[in-house]
């Protein structure tokens, strides 16, 4: 196993499994600059790995993130930044969703404004029971940042999203899970073990590549029509048949024996 803790973020690798902790207990997690820039940075670390082939993201302690430092929005407050300054740290809070590799979210307790966003960008996401969540923007005189207003609406609908956009009223995780913002609610105990059963599943049985792929078939298609969306899919198909997946999954059933399909990219 290899561990690092840089800005409030720590990485470890335990096999196939990177898992990336918030871990600033002196704030609950709170994040600021730095700290938000290792994250996407940790993210990229995992997606440039060929050992890496799912990641897990959680917080230390009884939060998983808050959301941006108070302290720095105050002074954000006192002195606005400019308006047009090309600010491009949305990369760092929305990494999940661009990376190759897939992240779990493992929301262990408060998520809220920043850290909800992180949560809606991993590709599935487990919430300990009673966990609290809150998009909190409009209660902070904010708007729906880092493109929360594309993301949430995609994940549980437009009208539910647009209620807890606006409202910014906290709810739990069994209502996260009642309105499909989570796949499931585990035992707070439980979380890390669940998280981490998922994220193996995916690194021994998921070709590495077909997941990449998929995210960005994720990504591209929500913009296609189905005639669209289908005529992309197949040229990928095609495309995948001349591939040694395909080889190493066929052969791995007729044999019944877990796949051992090279990382992606190749090399």
């Amino acid at each position: 196993m290899t561990e690092s803790i840089v800005d409030g973020v720590r990485y470890e690798r335990d096999g196939a499994v990177a898992t990336v902790t918030f871990d600033k207990p002196e704030r609950s997690n709170a994040m600021d600059v730095p700290m938000q820039a290792r994250y996407g940075a940790a993210l990229r670390e995992a997606e440039a790995d060929p050992e890496v082939r799912a990641v897990v993201v959680t917080g230390a302690g009884k939060a998983f993130c808050p959301g941006a430092d108070l302290g720095l929005l105050d002074g954000i407050a006192a002195a606005p930044p400019a308006a047009g300054g090309g600010h491009e740290n949305f990369r760092d809070v929305l990494a999940a969703a661009t990376v190759d590799v897939p992240v779990i979210a493992a929301i262990n307790g408060g998520c809220a404004g920043l850290g909800f966003v992180i949560a809606c960008a991993a590709d599935v996401r487990f919430a300990a029971a009673g966990a609290k969540f809150t998009t909190a923007f409009a209660r902070r005189g904010l708007i729906a940042e880092y493109g929360i207003a594309k993301l949430l609406p995609e994940l549980i609908g437009p009208g539910r999203a647009r209620d807890l956009l606006l409202s910014g009223r906290t709810f739990t995780a069994e209502q996260a899970l009642e309105y499909g913002l989570v796949q499931e609610v585990v035992p707070a105990g439980e979380l890390t073990l669940r998280a981490n059963a998922y994220a193996t599943e995916l690194a021994t049985h998921s070709a590495p590549r077909s997941m990449a792929v998929m995210k960005q078939q994720f990504t591209r298609e929500a913009a296609l029509s189905l005639t669209e969306s289908a005529r992309e899919a197949t040229a990928l198909m095609i495309d995948s048949f001349g591939r040694p997946e395909l080889a190493e999954g066929l052969a791995s059933w007729n044999e019944r024996r877990a796949p051992n399909f090279p990382p992606h990219p190749a090399g």
